[in-house]
């Protein structure tokens, strides 16, 4: 059976300052910029389509929960990148000072789900995880 496209996702969440939202996505991420108004954003997430919207009393930290030994928060978002422009990210981020929730590592080594993966913040505080897999067969290996 051949599997259909994948779909891109649309995700909004909120941000406390769009200039700073601008400046994180666009500038830092290299994700281009679509429409947008003195309320919202939308950007082009690799491929998919997030929209910030300025709402800055819905913003904030997150709770986090145990996983591999780390406290993934709860509430994130973010994307399966192929290995190399994982490790291009990873060295882009740490280039530009950018702290980490939990730095890049490989999670699960020698498990099913082994993954390569890292949490930041926006500076509204939103968590964003980018990962990638040696054999992406393993995506949701169990």
């Amino acid at each position: 059976m051949t599997e259909a496209p994948l779909s891109p996702f649309h995700l909004a969440f909120p941000v406390h300052d769009l200039a700073a939202a601008r400046s994180f996505y666009g500038d830092l991420l290299g994700c281009s910029e679509g429409r947008s108004s003195d309320d919202w954003i939308d950007f082009n997430f690799f491929g998919h389509q997030i929209v910030a919207h300025l709402a800055p009393d819905e913003t904030g930290e997150a709770a986090t929960n145990a996983v591999d030994g780390h406290g993934v928060p709860v509430r994130h978002f973010g994307v399966v990148l192929p290995m190399d422009q994982w490790k291009a990210v990873a060295e882009k981020l740490q280039g530009a000072g950018v702290e980490f929730v939990i730095d890049p590592y490989i999670r699960f080594r020698g498990e099913p789900g082994e993954q390569a993966t890292m949490f930041f913040t926006d500076p509204s505080g939103n968590a964003v995880e980018m990962k990638a897999f040696a054999d992406i067969g393993k995506l949701f290996a169990r």
